[in-house]
């Protein structure tokens, strides 16, 4: 079994841990986007966005593509998207406990 660091797996799940980095992830699941198509999309603010973009870039679960005066960011790769969909698998059995549950701080 692979052994990783604890702090480091900390890290990679801090990206899933805001709403917004979960709306992108899903807003790029499929598709490479612009920061303003991103924007668009998710009836952000472009401030935020970034900041958000550049969190999910360091947590190594998204990649940027220069073109022009355009960056084109997508997920990473493959494995990211499988585990996006495996957290809505996983969810769709435990969401009643999640919804009931008293120890959620939102």
């Amino acid at each position: 079994m692979l052994k990783v660091d604890i702090d480091t797996k900390m890290k990679f799940m801090h990206g899933f841990s805001h709403k917004t980095r979960i709306q992108i992830l899903e807003c790029i699941k499929e598709n490479e986007k612009t920061v303003s198509q991103i924007v668009e999309d998710i009836k952000g603010n472009q401030s935020n966005i970034s900041q958000h973009l550049a969190c999910l870039k360091g947590c190594g679960l998204i990649v940027g593509r220069q073109d022009g005066k355009y960056v084109y960011y997508r997920v990473r790769n493959q494995l990211v998207r499988d585990l996006l969909t495996m957290f809505d698998v996983v969810l769709e059995d435990v969401q009643n406990d999640i919804a009931s549950c008293k120890s959620h701080i939102d």
